[in-house]
């Protein structure tokens, strides 16, 4: 048997890439019967049928490290968040949405904000204030004018990435800048919604020049924590940490207790009110979602 990793999966084909090159397989019925799907990212071990014609079976998978929900992906290391600064204009609360999740699955994040050419406001500053303030590394890029593209390239190297972030925020013309070899279709945002068509169609790994391996998946307006429980959000919103203790300790949810670090840190403007706002409008919109099971 031969080990690979899944680099796309269509129509219950799944392309596994191994020192011997890419085979196309199907899987196993005991995956079906057991209620396991393959993923894109899974490491696997294969039987040829056909050396060929380069055509095999999955036999096993084996364990992952993570598992992303949306996009389905799994064994990923980093998460780079793309949002344009404008054409769409950014949603926090949406961002803060993909980064609760790829927190939850433990991975290391990046925030690329593009388009940053077309700036007339300092949406940039302001945003790069925010999240950085909260800990997290911000690269303003322009596909135009190529600036920080290499910064981007060095986030890359010799790690398994996946891009997210909402449609039309230009995530296929900075990876056709990352890597020339790629020919990733780009779709122009309309200008009457001014939200992007949805031109990537499923998720797939891409093999970079620079090293490592990266997901173009498909872009989402919405994202919704049903598997977050509403005493585990705070866990995810990482500047929380740093602050000093809360009267109720690891019982304090952060909204209403007397002796709240947290808020002491927001009023000392030690944490973003914005990322603060958009933690309670999650942790409301958890509590309604539970209230209707």
């Amino acid at each position: 048997m031969l080990d690979g990793r899944i680099m796309k999966g269509i129509g219950g084909f799944y392309y596994v890439d191994t020192e011997k090159g890419l085979y196309e397989c199907r899987a196993r019925g005991i995956f079906r019967k057991n209620k396991q799907t393959p993923l894109v990212g899974d490491r696997v071990k294969i039987s040829i049928v056909d050396e060929e014609k380069k055509i095999g079976v999955v036999e096993t998978i084996d364990k992952r490290d993570s598992e992303l929900i949306r996009p389905p992906i799994a064994n990923v290391e980093k998460a780079l968040i793309v949002f344009a600064v404008k054409n769409p204009t950014p949603h926090l609360s949406l961002l803060d949405r993909f980064i609760v999740l790829a927190e939850k699955e433990n991975l290391e994040i990046v925030i690329i904000l593009t388009k940053v050419d077309l700036d007339e406001d300092n949406t940039t500053n302001k945003i790069k204030e925010i999240y950085e303030l909260s800990g997290y590394k911000v690269i303003p890029v322009s596909s135009k004018s190529k600036e920080n593209i290499d910064k981007v390239k060095e986030e890359l190297n010799n790690s398994v990435v996946v891009f997210a972030g909402p449609s039309g925020v230009g995530k296929s013309s900075l990876l056709n800048e990352i890597d020339q070899n790629f020919k990733l279709q780009t779709g122009e945002v309309s200008d009457k919604i001014k939200r992007g068509k949805h031109t990537t169609r499923h998720a797939e790994l891409l093999k970079l020049q620079c090293g490592g391996i990266v997901a173009d998946t498909p872009g989402f307006s919405s994202l919704t924590l049903d598997d977050i429980e509403e005493s585990e959000l705070k866990e995810y919103f990482i500047e929380f940490d740093e602050v000093g203790s809360c009267r109720f300790g690891n019982k304090c949810i952060h909204e209403n207790e007397p002796g709240c670090g947290v808020k002491a840190a927001v009023e000392a403007g030690e944490i973003s009110k914005v990322r603060y706002e958009s933690y309670i409008q999650l942790l409301n919109e958890i509590r309604q979602v539970k209230r209707r099971y």
